[in-house]
């Protein structure tokens, strides 16, 4: 894929996690009680809260992305035999504070400047994306902040990825849809949006169905890359 020029964008909207905001901060800003096992608890963490939100879609018994969030880091610190009470706490807290990569304020401001209607649609649940955003300042910034939560799904179902035309009042061809997780661009594409996978570690295409249409490796050449 080659970074193109989408055209007829009326909405851009954003995954969140991986994507506005950086999911490695957590476990980062607690290497006090970590150490050097903050980097495989991260990665733990995250590969499990994933799987389980895809588990969960297949076997039908939902729990809202807190819930996933901490059983994912309680199956992380059991593996590495980090049994602190308190750290754990924390690190849930810290989940609450997430800090965004360095260019996102900026693209984010840039886009809205220019009159593009912005929102995040997340697996996150409600509480966790609200506080997010406005720990980061970001939260005036969005037109919508779309949480599973509402379907009681996960991504990449299809009925997660419709709110978003319907919310905003937007066909789904007119929406830019960008996420960093290669399975959600690479879905996000198959519902049919124009999709921008924001490719921010260098990841192999995936080997599933429809590509996204271009590759960007951070957001920073936002709006560039996009017009109405």
């Amino acid at each position: 894929m080659k970074p193109l020029e989408l055209a007829g964008i009326e909405a851009c909207v954003f995954d969140a996690y991986g994507t506005l905001f950086d999911v490695s901060s957590v476990a980062r800003g607690a290497q006090a009680g970590l150490g050097e096992q903050w980097q495989p608890l991260s990665d733990l963490w995250r590969s499990k809260q994933l799987q389980y939100t895809w588990l969960r879609g297949l076997n039908g018994q939902y729990a809202d992305f807190w819930q996933v969030t901490g059983d994912a880091l309680d199956f992380a610190m059991s593996t590495l035999r980090l049994e602190d009470r308190n750290l754990r706490e924390r690190l849930m807290s810290l989940y609450l504070e997430l800090s965004t990569y360095p260019e996102v304020p900026g693209a984010l401001r840039r886009l809205k400047g220019g009159g593009m209607r912005l929102a995040v649609l997340s697996n996150g649940s409600p509480g966790m994306l609200a506080s997010a955003a406005s720990n980061a300042g970001i939260a005036d910034l969005f037109d919508a902040i779309l949480s599973a939560d509402e379907v009681k799904v996960y991504k990449p179902h299809p009925s997660v990825y419709q709110m978003a035309p319907e919310r905003l009042g937007v066909a789904a061809k007119n929406i830019c849809y960008l996420s960093s997780n290669g399975w959600d661009a690479y879905s996000a594409k198959a519902f049919g949006f124009q999709v921008l996978w924001c490719n921010r570690f260098n990841h192999a295409p995936e080997n599933i169905p429809a590509t996204p249409n271009a590759e960007i490796r951070d957001l920073s050449c936002l709006p560039g890359t996009i017009t109405a």
